[in-house]
This record gives C-alpha cells, sequence and structure tokens, in this order.
C-alpha cells in the first residue's frame, strides 16, 4: 500500500536528469519543474518507470498532476523534488486519482468509493486486461462524475491496476 500525494501545475521547464557523472543513461530520466497558481514550485524527477496516464508526451506549458509516494525518502531542498510515480495531463471533463483501493473499492483518504461496472476498463500498467478484483489494491482511476457524498463516489470509465 502506498501512501500518494500529489502536485497540479503548469510545466515551466523540462530538462535532462542526469544520475551520476558520466552517466550513461543520461536521456533516461528527466526534471519537470512544475508551478501552482499560489507560485508554489515542484520538481518532479520523470524515470522510465514513471507512468503517464493515456501516454501523453507532456510539453512546456501543459497542466498536469504529479503523483509520489509520500512516504519515499527526498532531499531536503528548495523546491521540493519527488519522484513521480504518476503523471496525469490535465484533461477537460477528466479526473484522475492515484490511491490504495481497499475491499470495499474506497481510497485510503476516505474521499472516493469506485462503482465498477461492465463498462468500466480494468487494466494493468502496460495495457493489458486485468481479470482479477481491484480491491486492495493501487489503482489510478479515470473518471469524470462524482456525487458529492462523503465518500464521493463514481463510476469510472478506466482502472489501472499498479501491480
Amino acid at each position: 500500500m502506498t501512501n500518494f500525494l500529489s502536485f497540479t501545475g503548469r510545466v515551466m521547464w523540462i530538462d535532462d536528469f542526469p544520475t551520476a557523472t558520466n552517466d550513461p543513461q543520461l536521456g533516461c530520466y528527466k526534471l519537470f519543474s512544475l508551478s501552482d497558481r499560489d507560485g508554489s514550485i515542484v520538481n518532479f524527477v520523470i524515470e522510465p518507470a514513471t507512468y503517464f496516464v493515456d501516454y501523453v508526451k507532456v510539453k512546456v506549458g501543459d497542466i498536469v498532476t504529479g503523483f509520489y509516494d509520500a512516504d519515499a525518502p527526498v532531499p531536503l531542498i528548495y523546491p521540493p523534488q519527488y519522484r513521480a510515480a504518476v503523471m496525469a495531463r490535465d484533461q477537460p471533463n477528466t479526473f484522475v486519482t492515484v490511491s490504495f483501493f481497499n475491499n470495499q473499492l474506497i481510497s485510503s483518504d476516505g474521499s472516493l468509493k469506485l462503482n465498477v461496472s461492465r463498462q468500466t476498463e480494468i487494466v494493468l500498467e502496460n495495457g493489458q486486461d486485468f481479470n482479477g478484483n481491484p480491491a486492495n489494491r493501487d489503482l489510478i482511476v479515470i473518471y469524470s462524475t462524482s456525487t458529492r457524498s462523503i465518500p464521493a463516489q463514481t463510476t469510472p470509465h478506466k482502472i489501472i491496476v499498479l501491480c
């Protein structure tokens, strides 16, 4: 169970992120600098394993949300720098949540309950069908509407299981 947090902002710049001197992997890691409406800045290290929702190509000027493991160690620097687990580009009428969902499909923060239907596409990160039960797993949930109840309820369009 991963404790995910997120930060949403406009991509101010993208650069290569060297992981060592004379790095043979130079170009495989990127650094995205995001700024939100309040002027707060967060840098995200993008690794080859970072999952991009809908496999979008992010560019400077895009509004994105980076999801990261809140329990992972981070350097004590400013601006804060997190290893991105999931990145989602802002899309009209589409919401993305990344969280652990329990056996009742309620997110770990108690803010969202999933009502899975036959139309809900459930896949693995590689796009292959997931045939198991999505409960008690870390999930990427893509949806467009939710109730105003506590927790909010939604019937997602797509669920991506993070194995």
